[in-house]
């Protein structure tokens, strides 16, 4: 609705009005879908022309979509990004941050040599130099304070085959201290994994959903275009959510929504169940109250056939998450629906599979950020931003004797003691499981610029360093076949006791245009007004 015609006849021009830009986080493709070509992606005008660029296949890097895409490239630099068609993952759409976030990759923003911090300042130096540094300074941390001193916390952007050898290598040293759930403020012992509980393909499909703790349209761009489909072929669609997640601004109606903040969110689930339970006259699962708008809510799930309850990034990092989830379970068995998580980022999945979080009571993300590790290894992390300690993180790692940051960019200098370039998803081979299940494999698409080095390498050379056994890989794809010998097990059973109520923050949920390192250098996409809002 932001674009029409001005004047008439061959004066006609196709603008925007009343001051507005297109803002919406799908508005690329209008580019792809453009019959003439006149709507063209600025931040690709005048670098080159279609026919010289070389198009390769890849997968989008940033939330749990897994879009697939053709990046295309011209003298070892991509220079534009479009969607690759696939029905059942993305159709013939990609979100603008997978679309325009290439734009961080050609920065001068990238580290693309090594570098040591030296008396306080930082030198560059050669991977040998660099990596028997942080190999002598792990075993002498191992020695001095024991393993449990030492902790990795790993981004679910990072692929499942760099996510697998971050936890080997921490264990090969003889600690559990791995996490990759880094905006969680609950973790529970004995929870499956989490999962869409349904297939991508299907959200077009749905007669009733509940969505609960999800900003939908911000949060999971492709899903909720899914969900709108599915809304114009007469779905109904319920929320539960705070006012900041805005369920009133998801493009297509909403039938019922239940705005409250985050701690109310147990006892809303609470009363929609005490309004299906008076309904069938059956137990419910917790003290509710069956008010007008949760009978509304029960009567919409009793109705209709395909169905799903679906848990956003804000109920997944929710500090009373356990709670929602047995509720929301209940909800599903007593109504015939699905129940999900939308899953935050590219590889939450994967970073489970790959036994990236303690598997024998080793410290969780935020107790790795409470100050007590003295040696931290961060992948393709920026605790400030991607923790949900946020700034209380810098204070606590810099507590620690050495902090090793693995990233693409000049990330953490403040309080790291080593910087290791790693390639970004274009300039690796690897792969991410989507919020359906889906495992996909891709290649890097430029090589790495300057030193820059795969981040399953440079795990990999860590590991021979300090003699941890079973690190003898030769590429990417031994690494994927060694996670893989034992099935991804798809499960959102839990077993936790239903606490409604007391106080609770807001969960830690990115912005849009915060998620992740690249998308928050990406600078087209820091120009838009979602990334105006944030910063305001």
């Amino acid at each position: 609705m932001e674009l029409g015609m001005s004047h008439r006849g061959e004066h006609s021009e196709i603008e925007t009005f009343l001051g507005q830009s297109v803002d919406s986080e799908l508005s690329g493709n209008m580019i792809d879908i453009c019959p003439v070509g006149a709507l063209t992606s600025k931040p690709f005008r005048y670098h080159a022309r279609t026919w010289e660029l070389s198009r390769r296949k890849s997968v989008a890097a940033h939330d749990s979509s897994g879009a697939n895409l053709i990046v295309q490239v011209k003298n070892n630099q991509v220079q534009r990004v479009v969607p690759l068609e696939n029905e059942e993952v993305n159709e013939c759409w990609i979100a603008d941050r997978d679309r325009f976030s290439y734009e961080a990759l050609n920065t001068t923003e990238r580290l693309t040599q090594p570098m040591l911090k030296q008396g306080g300042q930082w030198k560059e130096v050669d991977w040998q130099t660099a990596l028997e540094y942080v190999a002598n300074g792990l075993k002498n941390i191992q020695r001095d304070h024991g393993a449990a001193s030492i902790g990795a916390l790993v981004s679910p952007h990072s692929t499942l085959e760099e996510a697998y050898l971050a936890g080997s290598l921490l264990r090969g040293l003889g600690s559990d201290n791995v996490d990759a759930r880094l905006r969680r403020a609950e973790f529970v012992t004995g929870e499956g994994v989490q999962w869409l509980g349904t297939s991508i393909a299907s959200l077009s499909t749905l007669q009733r959903v509940l969505v609960v703790g999800s900003n939908l349209r911000k949060d999971h761009p492709l899903f909720a275009q899914r969900i709108r489909q599915a809304v114009r072929h007469g779905a109904q669609v319920n929320a539960i959510a705070s006012a900041a997640q805005q369920a009133q601004a998801w493009a297509l109606p909403v039938a019922n929504n239940v705005v409250t903040d985050a701690s109310g969110w147990a006892q809303a689930l609470a009363d929609v169940a005490a309004a299906i339970a008076a309904e069938k006259g059956v137990a419910a699962p917790a003290t509710g109250n069956a008010t007008a708008q949760a009978q509304a809510i029960a009567k919409s799930l009793l109705g209709g056939e395909r169905k799903a309850v679906l848990l956003g990034n804000g109920a997944a990092h929710h500090a009373n998450a356990s709670s929602l989830l047995v509720l929301a379970n209940w909800i599903g068995e007593q109504t015939g629906a699905t129940v999900g998580y939308l899953t935050e980022a590219a590889n939450t999945v994967g970073a489970q599979w790959a036994k990236a979080q303690p598997q024998s009571g080793g410290k969780n993300a935020a107790q790795m950020l409470d100050g007590s590790l003295k040696a931290a290894i961060l992948l393709n992390t920026e605790p400030e931003f991607d923790t949900a300690a946020g700034a209380a993180a810098v204070a606590a790692l810099d507590k620690a004797e050495m902090v090793v940051t693995l990233s693409p960019f000049k990330a953490n200098m403040a309080f790291s003691d080593v910087l290791l370039p790693i390639a970004p998803f274009t300039e690796t081979s690897g792969s991410f499981v989507n919020a359906e299940g889906r495992l996909q494999s891709f290649h890097a698409v430029v090589k790495p610029r300057g030193e820059t080095r795969p981040a399953w390498k440079v795990l990999r050379v860590l590991g021979n360093l300090l003699d941890v056994p079973g690190f003898n890989f030769e590429t990417s794809q031994d690494v994927l076949a060694k996670v893989t010998a034992q099935p991804l097990q798809l499960s959102n059973a839990i077993r936790a006791e239903v606490r409604l109520g007391g106080s609770v923050s807001e969960p830690a949920v990115a912005a849009i245009y915060q998620l992740d390192g690249i998308v928050r250098r990406a600078a087209s996409l820091q120009q838009t007004a979602d990334a105006r809002k944030e910063v305001a």
